[in-house]
């Protein structure tokens, strides 16, 4: 996504470097970044402009997602495990197609109940809007699931301001932020291999 963001705001004239990027725009969506950056760089910008800059985007990290993209070690296995035990949803600030695409290369498509993408929500992260429409997609087909029962990972500090709003408990990875940055999560991990199933519970034991 980084270097996708970098490409596009250069061809309209902006740089955006890889520290701004984490300081600042990590966790945001498409449109909410390009709606921040072209203000921050005191650059017109309209809802056409962020419309024509997000297809850009769309179809440049379509092509990067085959050529480079990796999950991080450990995801599969955790999914996969967590699947077995729990309901599972995805809340994200990328595109739906970007998000299936991630998910049928890697085979995981089928351990998800429900994707909430940037599509179908009006605030992104730090917002809760896009977790608590995860929340109401799980809750159309279970039970009442309340928010102090999910758990949500994330590896941002927008999205863990966000899970908190929205009541829910947090774990960190530090796959974009070092772990001081994220001490407003239940729990900080290195690595998907540290989560085992007695850490995750631990986290809902005093409740």
């Amino acid at each position: 996504h980084l270097e996708a963001f970098k490409i596009v705001l250069n061809d309209h004239g902006i740089v955006m470097t890889d520290e701004q990027y984490f300081n600042k725009y990590l966790a945001y969506d498409d449109k909410t970044l390009f709606e921040k950056i072209f203000t921050d760089n005191g650059s017109e910008i309209t809802e056409n402009i962020i419309n024509q800059l997000i297809e850009e985007k769309h179809i440049l990290i379509t092509e990067l997602f085959s050529k480079h993209v990796a999950i991080f070690p450990g995801i599969d296995d955790f999914i996969k495990r967590s699947a077995e035990k729990y309901t599972l949803a995805i809340a994200s600030g990328a595109l739906k197609s970007e998000i299936e695409f991630i998910l049928k290369k890697y085979s995981l498509d089928n351990y998800f109940q429900s994707i909430t993408s940037a599509d179908e929500v009006l605030n992104c992260k730090p917002d809760p809007e896009p977790f608590l429409k995860a929340l109401k997609k799980i809750n159309s087909n279970n039970d009442e699931i309340k928010a102090s029962d999910c758990l949500v990972l994330e590896d941002s500090v927008y999205g863990i301001e966000a899970a908190k709003t929205a009541g829910l408990k947090c774990v960190a990875v530090t796959n974009s932020y070092e772990r001081g940055l994220l001490y407003g999560a239940d729990l900080v991990v290195d690595d998907y291999n540290e989560l085992k199933a007695e850490i995750i519970e631990g986290l809902f034991s005093s409740d």
